[in-house]
């Protein structure tokens, strides 16, 4: 949607990759929605999951590179902003939209992060569904 919204707006991706860019963002939810369905799993009530995600969620998202470059944040914060997914599936998505230089490693590190929650998460979710049905 925020692709989508920015286009109407009249941005103009130069790198034309668009299409793979949404689908690397997507490609790296997913894997998060295994989490989730595992405290879901874990955790009988709704709200409380919900509030889990928010406690996880927020502080990922605003201590990464999508709403401030780090050379402007302090030397800790900046640190976890460097090592932190979230940043580098929105580093690798600028890279790919923008066609700037440098997007190639942000791209291996975001398939990377989805692989390892993927791979951590898949077996978890089925092996606490198996055992609550």
């Amino acid at each position: 949607m925020v692709v989508v919204l920015g286009l109407v707006m009249g941005y103009r991706p130069e790198g034309g990759v668009t299409g793979v860019a949404v689908a690397l963002v997507v490609a790296f939810g997913l894997p998060l929605s295994l989490l989730w369905a595992a405290v879901a799993l874990l955790v009988p009530d709704q709200a409380v999951v919900i509030s889990i995600a928010n406690v996880v969620l927020m502080p990922l998202s605003f201590a990464s590179n999508i709403f401030v470059q780090p050379a402007t944040m302090p030397g800790r914060l900046r640190a976890f902003v460097e090592v932190n997914p979230l940043s580098h599936v929105a580093a690798a998505a600028r890279g790919l939209m923008n066609h700037t230089a440098g997007a190639a490693g942000a791209v291996t590190w975001s398939l990377v992060a989805t692989a390892v929650v993927t791979a951590v998460c898949a077996p978890l979710v089925l092996h606490l569904y198996g055992r609550r049905g």
